[in-house]
């Protein structure tokens, strides 16, 4: 019987890991498409155009997070949400694969039931687009912010920026909030959904990176201590 699912792309070193996702992943209605270190996943990812990428951080030659920086760094698949799987447990681990862009992180072991709703939890926030209201349908800009919203571009002072799009929906949520504070739960229900395992410190690391591509734009961006972030004007 031939699958139609989504396209999901495991990179592990591990035969047994490999195996093990191979099958819950076809069970739960999936494509999967395997790949043992970096290159190998690289190339992958640029030639199949999974719609997900499952990432272990400790591969042979090229560790994960450089495998995910390079992915994250190409034009050809920077959209395609990752989630990085790893024996590491530390919060540092974890605050460098968001600090990269990976979308989440799950630790092993873990169960194959948690992970299955993990990938479908990402796949419904990567492909979720908000019905357009007629402010949504303007160009929204600023003093040399421009942010197309149903065009998924941003351009500060004449230069297009590159988000995932997880950054891109942090932005245009604050953006569509006209200056009211959102806690970081607000922001983690719209931006990763409901149903996201991330924890509430993972926006203050998307935070960051965002205020980082948007430069000069970044002081639109007001962190209100103890509460959350708004998007003022001048």
């Amino acid at each position: 019987m031939q699958r139609t699912g989504p396209k999901i792309l495991v990179v592990d070193d591990e035969a047994d890991i490999l195996n093990l996702l191979d099958y819950n992943l076809k069970k739960a209605g999936f494509q999967v498409l395997l790949a043992k270190d970096g290159p190998e996943a690289i190339e992958a990812a640029k030639a199949k155009g999974p719609a997900l990428i499952i990432l272990d951080i400790m591969l042979p030659d090229m560790e994960g997070t450089e495998v995910l920086k390079r992915l994250k760094g190409s034009e050809y698949t920077r959209q395609i949400p990752v989630i990085m799987l790893t024996a590491k447990g530390e919060e540092v681990d974890k605050v460098v694969g968001f600090e990269l862009g990976a979308e989440d992180y799950i630790t092993k072991p873990f169960s194959p039931r948690e992970l299955i709703l993990r990938v479908k939890a990402v796949l419904k926030r990567a492909g979720s687009s908000p019905s357009k209201t007629q402010e949504e349908e303007k160009e929204f800009s600023l003093n040399g912010l421009t942010v197309d919203i149903p065009g998924h571009r941003v351009n500060v002072e004449g230069l297009d920026v590159e988000m995932t799009s997880t950054e891109f929906k942090l932005l245009a949520e604050l953006i569509k909030a006209k200056g009211r504070v959102l806690s970081r739960d607000t922001l983690l229900d719209r931006a990763w959904g409901r149903d996201c395992f991330v924890i509430p410190r993972t926006v203050d690391t998307h935070v960051r990176r965002l205020r980082a591509k948007l430069k000069s734009a970044s002081r639109y961006i007001e962190t209100v201590r103890g509460v959350g972030y708004r998007f003022k004007g001048e």
